[in-house]
């Protein structure tokens, strides 16, 4: 702990040691005495002087409402419900989770990126410079896959298949990660999404685009095994993919978070995981990268 005498915690903060000396004696300034010695914890003369701070209109909270933002999942879900860490949920896909956070309207956000880097998730928070204090704390990897039809009525086992058969595509919103995946496994085939035969307007959530190919509205769709499960519809595994959570680090250290990230060491955290299905949660809780 770096601790301040009187004279440095003066030129710190730029008083006089007089002034210094009425603020202790108020008990306005946080400080303890040893031995007969008045000392001063550096951070949290740093506290005291932010909790004063004055932010004009727009500027973002200091303190984000405990609310985590991103990407659905239904073990998050469950997870944030059965945890009692009074932590909330706004699915609204990765990257639309990771503008609330830098815009200080959530606490947290889950991300699934998907591109060429051997680590999406880290690629993309390492090359956000907003994001100066991120932590990336693990939560499961997930298996990604195309959802299918009870049965599977037109035999689609891959994307080509898809392609060639002009199956009717449910699809995710622009940004969210299943969208990312999709574009990713197309190009390894030789196509891009406007070669699809889309569903129009993309499902915001797995289990809105599970329901759309449970309907027949659509052929198929890519999202969770778990999603598919969930709807009583068949699966094809595509890809494994890291599901992380993203947040500042003054956020990580915050009693919410840190609830819930003891949470995911219980064993009922684990059993749930095996009753959904196409969970590996040896990444939870795990800090994976920080800055």
């Amino acid at each position: 702990m770096d601790l301040l005498t009187t004279a440095e915690a003066a030129d710190y903060l730029r008083l006089g040691e007089r002034k210094l000396y009425e603020l202790i004696a108020e008990g306005r300034i946080p400080c303890s005495k040893v031995t007969g010695k008045w000392l001063f914890p550096r951070h949290e003369l740093d506290r005291w002087v932010m909790s004063g701070l004055a932010r004009p209109a727009g500027m973002i909270p200091p303190e984000p409402p405990p609310i985590v933002g991103g990407s659905h999942d239904d073990l998050l879900e469950w997870s944030l419900r059965q945890s009692g860490s009074g932590l909330a949920s706004l699915t609204e896909g990765t990257e639309g989770g990771v503008s609330r956070l830098l815009r200080g309207e959530v606490v947290a956000a889950a991300i699934h990126y998907h591109s060429d880097s051997a680590d999406a998730n880290i690629a993309a928070v390492a090359e956000m410079p907003r994001l100066y204090d991120a932590v990336l704390v693990g939560f499961a990897r997930r298996e990604q896959g195309l959802l299918l039809p009870p049965g599977n009525p037109k035999s689609l086992q891959t994307l080509a298949d898809v392609l060639a058969r002009g199956a009717k595509v449910a699809v995710r919103q622009r940004g969210a990660g299943a969208d990312m995946l999709l574009t990713l496994l197309l190009a390894g085939a030789g196509a891009k999404q406007t070669d699809l035969n889309r569903l129009e307007p993309p499902c915001l959530t797995g289990s809105d685009l599970a329901a759309a190919v449970r309907s027949g509205r659509a052929d198929c769709g890519i999202a969770t095994r778990s999603a598919a499960r969930g709807a009583g519809l068949d699966f094809m595994p595509l890809a494994w993919e890291s599901f992380d959570l993203v947040m500042r680090q003054r956020a990580y250290f915050g009693p919410p978070i840190q609830r819930f990230l003891r949470f995911l060491s219980e064993e009922s955290f684990t059993g749930r995981a095996a009753e959904l299905a196409g969970y590996d949660v040896s990444p939870a809780g795990q800090i994976r990268f920080f800055k």
